[in-house]
């Protein structure tokens, strides 16, 4: 059970080799786009030539046999809210303004492209292989420390028919805690979320920082809403450390695009 390297013609994503419905995760290779946006943006609100971005779109969208039309993605606020997916929920034109605020994604209905977007944030895919249920999640550190992870899985469960037990999540790139320093306030929360656990996730620096590792947080905040450890893939890919393949906000300033995690039930 791995998280692996992906081709599609020029397009780099990644895949979880024991999810067997359509997903990825994708690099910020094999698009089109230009500058400080090469080559593979899908954010559409970053400053990016809007002819460049749709084509980004189609070519991703073709690798899993959709149309871009039929994705479905909110307005992130880096908050703690799941929303339950339905058909008219599809949004049809990229660039139309998004009136949902979530992080966080799930559905049970078949053919239905959930999506998030990072850039340094852990996005974390979730696929029920009981029920084909599926999930997506942008889990930034404000995100984590509210348990957004948690949240997915019982939305699932409620929502979904879905048993903790038969949810595989995977974790795609993200900052890891070689380059996620922070101050006081995220390790706090942390403490407060993990308890004992914390130390696990965190490794003291200079000056009262503290380098914490969001991909282990989430791997435990799974593991308490009860998914199996051996169903826990996680990557080992620092996006700030790998800038040139993935998009990472802290590497570039801010002057970036945004790469995207998703996963449809067939």
């Amino acid at each position: 059970m791995a998280i692996v390297p992906r081709q599609s013609g020029d397009l780099l994503y990644l895949a979880d080799d024991s999810i067997e419905t359509p997903h990825g995760f994708t690099s910020r290779l094999g698009g089109v786009s230009q500058g400080i946006f090469a080559s593979l943006n899908l954010g559409v609100n970053r400053g990016d030539d809007p002819v460049a971005v749709s084509e980004n779109y189609d070519r991703v969208a073709s690798m899993f046999n959709i149309r871009k039309e039929e994705l479905v993605f909110t307005r992130q606020v880096h908050g703690d809210t799941v929303r339950l997916a339905g058909q008219s929920d599809r949004q049809g034109d990229i660039f139309a303004p998004t009136p949902q605020e979530a992080d966080g994604l799930v559905t049970a209905e078949r053919n239905l492209p959930l999506m998030v977007f990072t850039a340094d944030c852990i996005p974390i895919l979730l696929w029920d292989q009981r029920t084909g249920a599926v999930g997506a999640v942008h889990a930034g550190w404000r995100s984590t420390v509210l348990d957004i992870a948690g949240k997915a899985v019982t939305r699932l469960i409620t929502d979904c028919g879905s048993r903790p037990q038969d949810i595989r999540a995977a974790m795609g790139p993200g900052i890891g805690r070689c380059c996620f320093e922070t101050g006081s306030e995220v390790a706090v929360a942390v403490v407060d979320l993990l308890g004992r656990e914390a130390g696990a996730c965190m490794a003291a620096c200079a000056q009262e920082k503290r380098m914490v590792d969001l991909k282990e947080v989430n791997r435990r905040l799974l593991l308490r809403a009860g998914l199996l450890p051996d169903r826990i893939s996680v990557s080992d890919i620092c996006t700030m450390c790998n800038h040139e393949t993935f998009w990472s906000h802290r590497a570039t300033a801010g002057h970036r695009g945004s790469q995207a995690a998703l996963i449809l039930s067939k």
